[in-house]
């Protein structure tokens, strides 16, 4: 792997540091619809393009999980951040993984938006035609787009997502991360990490679903957690920005309280509550889509 200095911007003077991962689809202005919303008074947001995307978009590399994690800790040394936490959206959220094997002790926290798991999406078929062709075909970026948000989304969007995406990532880039993400199965360097982990689902996301979730994340990290978004798919900044906030930023203020034998088993707790909080508001979601309009 070569060495590499991710671009970046940071947003907040917090102490909690917090780095933002976007995923297959967009640069680091994936999270531009939450940003003027977020607590900059109690954390500092690292926003990142990864190498093919933004201003990273012509960066030479080998556009993989693992290699974008070690981009992530020599920006860390950067900014002279010891320890930090990671968001990471879909694509982003392997990368925020592969961070536990990668420097596990400088982790805080991390946080998956509908993120991929740490097992790969192992592709076939329609499907993987679709997704690999999809790197010079904005009607299979369109169409992937529309899908994963439950076919709800207005064309505007929709069209506003796939322009974004191809002027702003490489394409060969984009080709050789498909690659990484989706064909990697890393699962075993992190099953079992103690660092605290949230996987925010959205509930009309067909492909990172809840259960998705329940199947990986949640089996995988003794200390997880999982919030059920009803209102969004894969794309919660976008669909439900205010919501995903206060979710994720409850989540990352925690770590501040846990460390006693009290505040373990407080924390043990909330992870059952909202795994079963998550679970009602899942079912409760599909019950409406059931409903006749």
């Amino acid at each position: 792997m070569t060495s590499f200095a991710l671009p970046y911007e940071v947003h907040g003077d917090g102490a909690h540091k917090v780095f933002a991962v976007h995923g297959w689809f967009a640069d680091r202005s994936a999270y531009a619809a939450v940003l003027p919303d977020l607590d900059r008074a109690s954390f500092a947001y690292a926003l990142v393009d990864l190498r093919g995307y933004g201003e990273a978009r012509d960066a030479t590399g080998a556009y993989t999980t693992a290699e974008a994690a070690v981009d992530l800790v020599e920006l860390a040394d950067r900014l002279g951040w010891e320890r930090f936490s990671v968001i990471g959206h879909s694509m982003g959220g392997a990368v925020a993984q592969r961070l536990l094997a990668v420097a596990p002790q400088r982790v805080r926290r991390i946080v998956g938006v509908s993120p991929v798991p740490a097992s790969g999406m192992p592709l076939a078929g329609e499907q993987e035609a679709l997704f690999t062709e999809a790197a010079h075909r904005a009607e299979h970026q369109r169409a992937i787009i529309d899908v994963t948000t439950g076919g709800r989304r207005p064309a505007a969007w929709l069209d506003r997502m796939v322009a974004r995406s191809l002027e702003r990532s490489d394409a060969k880039a984009f080709r050789a991360w498909l690659d990484s993400w989706a064909g990697e199965d890393f699962s075993a360097d992190v099953a079992g990490s103690e660092v605290p982990a949230l996987a925010v689902a959205g509930a009309l996301d067909p492909a990172l679903s809840p259960e998705v979730m329940r199947q990986t994340w949640m089996s995988w990290y003794p200390r997880a957690r999982l919030a059920v978004l009803p209102g969004a798919g894969h794309y919660a900044m976008d669909e439900t920005p205010l919501e995903l906030i206060r979710t994720v930023e409850d989540f990352l203020r925690a770590d501040g309280t846990y460390g006693t034998g009290a505040a373990r088993e407080a924390d043990a707790a909330g992870d059952a509550v909202e795994a079963r909080e998550a679970v009602e508001a899942s079912d409760a979601a599909e019950e409406r889509e059931g409903e006749p309009a």
